[in-house]
């Protein structure tokens, strides 16, 4: 009889905060520029050079924690972490191990099995290292020190997750949440949000956790499940053949859906860890932290319940539309400007939703504004042009922009609703197609469908389509 394995995970997650400049340095933290072009003294580990604080980082740490409902540490400080290794320019880097700024929290995340909380054991804050090139064709590794000093945080879970499925559930909501306090932007592909995995199997029924391996190099949702699903095979597959899993870190190779071992797993004693001396303690006071609190902003949770509330929207509308910040505050914009929330909705939910997709573009790469999708909408809602008009001129609202009311103007492609021109165009096509005609006269309903259609051809789609239905049926 084959034993059942559980699967026992837990993760580290690392998100680069979204200042407009690095941890302890005035460099700026902008993705891409010229290799080593953000870079000062203080950042490139340089004798003499001296940290100091962003403010700003003790804010976004605490408006996570607020959010993940942790506990504040009121009294914290920085440590530093001493290894040495080519991306790391001082050989230590400055996080925290003894008094992390949050603890104890958790995020509640919704499966197929139903909701399970997940705890959260810390929040830190820390200083990213650089980011090594590696050229195979030179057979060298080029140091890029733009990302040495962004400032991260780490957010620790507890073991508590036994899935794929959990794992995911978990960063989407810790994502969303992150996106919404505005903290980050938690792009996986620009490395802004990273998950190292750790994970372990044991039989069920066990109480002991079993000995667990560190999964990195992790930079997409698919890539995290496919990691998971693989190490999980590999350690059961261990155990069966009597072998022991080995504690160590490991790299996960996603176009070969293989990991391989990089590292045995240091424990904090090799990091020689102690207080960092350049900086001192922060201390939160009360009124600080409700400072923070005071700022938070409406979460989706909130919102949801808002847009069916105040916008009348289905549950469905509002769970798409909160479902991505840049949902929200584009249907927040355009309606506020048309007051159509359901037009609105419609508009982001099929045809928005349709060309992101299209192109291969996330939600926060929308390129047109609020003001413009707020003008298609009053032109649609109207009956000015006709729905396969705004298709049209969406598509170049999406592409380029443009302002639909300008372009209609331009082009001509107002609704026609002169009974005169469309008599004529109607009674052209009753002409051209006597079998349709017969068929209608026959009992054929569907036939005047075909009629209507082709009317809407000849006068380019411009026609009103009621107003057709009707003078069809007057002359038939």
């Amino acid at each position: 009889m084959s034993k059942t394995y559980e699967t026992v995970i837990g993760l580290e997650v690392h998100v680069e905060l979204a200042t407009k400049t690095k941890i302890f340095c005035g460099c700026s933290t902008a993705f891409g520029g010229a290799p080593n072009s953000h870079t000062c003294p203080v950042c490139t580990g340089m004798p003499g050079s001296l940290p100091v604080l962003n403010k700003q980082v003790v804010e976004y740490a605490m408006a996570v924690g607020l959010a993940t409902n942790c506990k504040i540490t009121q009294y914290c400080k920085f440590d530093r972490k001493n290894y040495f290794y080519p991306d790391n320019p001082q050989n230590y880097q400055i996080s925290q191990l003894y008094l992390p700024i949050c603890r104890d929290g958790g995020v509640e995340i919704e499966t197929a099995a139903g909701k399970k909380t997940v705890g959260i054991h810390e929040i830190h804050m820390e200083e990213d290292a650089g980011k090594l090139v590696h050229d195979e064709w030179e057979d060298v590794s080029i140091v890029d020190y733009n990302r040495s000093g962004v400032p991260l945080i780490e957010i620790v879970s507890e073991p508590d997750m036994r899935s794929a499925e959990e794992v995911i559930a978990y960063l989407e909501k810790l994502r969303l949440i992150i996106q919404y306090l505005g903290a980050s932007d938690c792009k996986l592909n620009e490395g802004s949000m990273r998950a190292d995995v750790n994970l372990s199997v044991r039989e069920a029924g066990a109480t002991e956790f079993g000995t667990r391996t560190e999964m990195k190099n992790l930079n997409s949702f698919k890539a995290i499940a496919r990691a998971i699903e693989g190490e999980r095979a590999r350690q059961i597959e261990l155990l069966e053949e009597g072998k022991k899993v080995i504690q160590e870190t490991r790299r996960w190779d996603d176009n070969k859906e293989t990991s391989h071992a990089m590292r045995s797993k240091e424990d904090a004693q090799d990091y020689r860890y102690f207080p960092e001396p350049d900086l001192v303690p922060i201390v939160i006071s009360d009124e600080w932290i409700e400072h923070v609190k005071a700022r938070q902003p409406e979460m989706r949770t909130e919102k949801m319940e808002r847009y069916q509330k105040e916008f009348g929207l289905p549950k469905y509308d509002a769970e798409i539309l909160t479902g991505d910040k840049s949902f929200a505050d584009l249907f927040e914009a355009a309606t506020a400007l048309c007051g159509k929330p359901k037009k609105v909705s419609n508009w982001i939910m099929v045809e928005t939703i349709r060309l992101l997709k299209d192109n291969e573009m996330d939600p926060d790469e929308i390129p047109f504004s609020p003001e413009n999708l707020a003008k298609l909408v009053n032109l649609a809602d109207s009956g000015a042009i006709t729905n396969t008009v705004a298709k049209e001129v969406f598509e170049l609202v999406f592409t380029e922009d443009i302002d639909p009311d300008k372009y209609v103007e331009e082009k001509g492609l107002k609704t026609v609703n002169d009974e005169g021109a469309l008599r004529a165009t109607v009674e052209q096509v009753i002409k051209d197609n006597p079998q349709s005609v017969e068929d209608y006269h026959n009992g054929k309903e569907k036939a005047i469908g075909f009629l209507v259609g082709q009317t809407m051809k000849a006068m380019k789609g411009k026609a009103n389509p009621a107003m057709v239905n009707e003078l069809l049926k007057e002359l038939l």
